[in-house]
């Protein structure tokens, strides 16, 4: 886990704008991707030196990128279904997911 990081691999959490549930599988320090991807795709501008998740997005197949301010924790407690998460976690335990090991 990254030390300034709100959030850890194997946490559940809200996205505020978009309004998906998600969980945690990578944690970046700051923003990892091309300036051109953040012009398309970054919209509301986040920072991009502070954290920065892949996230698995619970009833998808699809993983997002998320800047730390856009995210909450989400208190539902319940598992997330997506395709990945037997690759990525190991077992889900009160409201929180368990890697077997380094999951990258």
């Amino acid at each position: 886990m990254t030390a300034n990081a709100q959030f850890s691999i194997g946490d559940l959490v809200h996205h505020k704008l978009f309004d998906y549930r998600g969980v945690i599988v990578d944690v970046d320090s700051h923003l990892m991707l091309s300036d051109e991807w953040y012009e398309t795709v970054a919209r509301s501008r986040p920072p991009k030196d502070q954290p920065w998740y892949r996230v698995l997005v619970h009833d998808a197949i699809h993983e997002t990128y998320v800047a730390e301010r856009n995210l909450e924790a989400d208190s539902s407690g319940e598992p997330v279904r997506h395709p990945l998460i037997q690759t990525c976690f190991s077992s889900f335990s009160d409201g929180h997911y368990l890697t077997a090991g380094r999951v990258n």
